[in-house]
C-alpha cells in the first residue's frame, strides 16, 4: 500500500472517530435533558413553591467514572427557560410542554 493511501485512510478513520464521539456526546446530553425533566416531573416540581434541590446541579471536582452531563444540561435548560431556579437554588419545571423538544422522550 502506498504512503499516500495510508495517509488518506488514516485521516478518514480520524474524521470518522471524531464524528462518532460527537454523536455519542449529543446522545448522552439528550439523555441528561430527558432525565432532568423526568426527575422534576416525578417530584412534581412545577412551580417555585414546589421546587426541589437537585443533587447533580453542581459539578463535582473529584469524581470517578464517566463524565456527568447533567450539570451542563441543567444550565442549558435554565438558560432556555424550560427549567426555573429559585433564589434558594432549587429547581422547578417552568414548561410542561417539552415533548416536542425531545421527540424520543418516553
Amino acid at each position: 500500500m502506498s504512503e499516500t493511501m495510508e495517509i488518506i485512510i488514516g485521516v478518514t478513520v480520524l474524521v470518522g472517530v471524531y464524528m462518532l464521539t460527537r454523536r455519542v456526546n449529543a446522545w448522552r446530553i439528550k439523555r441528561a435533558f430527558v432525565g432532568i425533566i423526568k426527575d422534576l416531573e416525578r417530584q412534581k416540581a412545577f412551580e417555585p413553591s414546589s421546587a426541589v434541590k437537585l443533587p447533580y446541579a453542581k459539578a463535582a471536582f473529584f469524581r470517578l467514572g464517566t463524565r456527568d452531563f447533567r450539570p451542563k444540561a441543567l444550565e442549558y435548560l435554565v438558560a432556555s427557560e424550560i427549567v426555573g431556579i429559585t433564589e434558594s437554588g432549587k429547581y422547578y419545571l417552568k414548561r410542561r410542554d417539552v415533548g416536542p423538544l425531545f421527540p424520543g422522550k418516553t
